[in-house]
């Protein structure tokens, strides 16, 4: 599969060059800078992911996030995805490195519904533009959200 989303964007490339060269190459330029603008975020996420799947164990991080944590995994799974400030394509791969590890579906899905809908990080900005009640409210209902994800992920997992 990957194989062949190489070999199509390949195409898309050399068709784009064949349509317009000068186009191309400053598509190409822009795009090599929105990576130099990401790479170090993203280089600092997988060496604290490193380093965390490192020190914890596979049993630290069941006894954390697992099954059997409960409603308290699920709880600080949600807080710790309420105050990160992590892209998702960055999260996806560190919930799947964590479920592999021995967490639960619950308390993945927990963390990265509140990763992505709660910004406790962001809420100065969000409190300039729309105002502290506004942005208390979308960031309180965000959180409880993300935990009936929870709810409904361990019914259906």
């Amino acid at each position: 599969m990957t194989a062949a989303l190489y070999v199509i964007a390949i195409m898309a490339l050399s068709v784009s060059l064949l349509k317009s060269k000068e186009k191309t190459i400053l598509a190409l330029k822009k795009a090599w800078k929105s990576f130099e603008n990401i790479l170090p975020q993203f280089l600092s996420i997988l060496i604290i992911i490193g380093i965390l799947l490192t020190v914890l164990s596979p049993e630290q991080i069941s006894k954390l996030l697992g099954k059997e944590s409960g409603w308290y995994g699920v709880l600080i799974a949600a807080v710790i995805g309420s105050v990160t400030l992590v892209p998702g394509f960055i999260a996806f791969p560190l919930a799947a490195a964590l479920l592999k590890s021995g967490a639960g579906y619950m308390q993945i899905a927990a963390f990265i519904s509140a990763l992505m809908m709660v910004g406790i990080v962001t809420i100065p900005v969000e409190v300039e533009y729309f105002g502290k009640k506004a942005a208390a409210v979308r960031n309180i209902a965000a959180f409880v959200f993300s935990l009936i994800v929870a709810l409904v992920m361990g019914v259906v997992m």
